[in-house]
């Protein structure tokens, strides 16, 4: 499978970030910790070289506690704030407000011997697709102020949003970048659902998320669907299929709808907490 999807209003966002960044403070950056690298925009990086830098660990709840552990390690390594953070039910949002104070502490020290008092933290909220930027700001503001929705590109034009005294918001669509240089990216991508479905080859998708999951999560198909766990990725999604109810009355068994129900239970976290990728170490 080949990955690329950059609809046009993607360059008009990024142009609007690019004239935004000089009138904020920081950038507060959400990422997936089931793919912290592989959902972060590389752009986002050159956007914000002076900036102070916040990573949000979002859905934190579906990754590997184990691994959430170590990203966070990683990018504190890399200078970055951090926090694991469930935008749907509220987890660590409260460690946001205090994240933001602490990454902002030389400007707010600056503005004070300038004897500017009570200037809000200006952040922009940046992150790709579908990866939880409106409902983390509806969650951090305690009320519903942006649209939200699981599909991308929900969020179309920018808002800024006035969260308490010492802080402002500027949310921002959800934008990719033009090329993936590596496609094992854009597969993560797919899998937590940041590429439309409906330009993606599901049944492969599902083939190429069984490989993945034998290899690093062994017992996880078994534990959840109660089949076998055999040496071939066809016959284990035939077997979900069955488990599944995706057969027809004359024994046709339909691998896209197991698919698409296979895909859905990994992403909504039925099969337990999973990470896709891992923090290399450090030689």
């Amino acid at each position: 499978m080949h990955f690329q999807w950059y609809p046009g209003h993607m360059t008009k966002a990024k142009r609007m970030m690019e004239e935004n960044i000089k009138l904020i403070d920081l950038i507060i950056e959400l990422v997936d910790a089931r793919v912290p690298l592989s959902s972060r925009n590389p752009e986002i990086d050159n956007l914000g070289k002076n900036k102070s830098r916040l990573v949000l660990l979002n859905k934190s709840d579906l990754a590997d506690e184990k691994y959430n552990d170590e990203w966070m390690q990683y990018f504190k390594s890399k200078g970055y704030f951090v926090v694991k953070v469930n935008a749907r039910n509220g987890n660590g949002i409260k460690q946001v407000n205090s994240a933001v104070m602490e990454a902002c502490k030389e400007k707010i020290e600056r503005d004070r011997k300038r004897g500017i008092l009570n200037r809000p933290v200006r952040a922009m909220v940046v992150g790709i697709p579908n990866v939880g930027k409106s409902t983390f700001i509806n969650s951090f503001a305690g009320k519903a102020c942006t649209k939200t929705g699981n599909k991308p590109g929900v969020t179309k034009g920018k808002q800024w949003i006035k969260l308490n005294k010492n802080v402002e918001l500027l949310d921002t669509p959800g934008i990719l970048w033009p090329k993936f240089e590596d496609q094992t990216v854009g597969l993560r991508l797919a899998f937590i659902g940041s590429i439309k479905d409906e330009i993606l080859n599901v049944d492969e998708l599902a083939l190429e998320l069984i490989k993945f999951l034998r290899e690093y999560y062994p017992g996880v198909l078994k534990t959840r669907y109660e089949i076998e766990e055999v040496d071939n990725d066809a016959e284990i999604l035939a077997q979900i299929a069955k488990v599944r109810g995706c057969v027809s009355k004359g024994e046709e068994i339909d691998y896209s709808k197991a698919a698409a129900l296979f895909i859905e239970d990994f992403r909504s976290g039925r099969l337990g907490r999973i990470t896709l990728e891992f923090p290399e170490k450090e030689e």
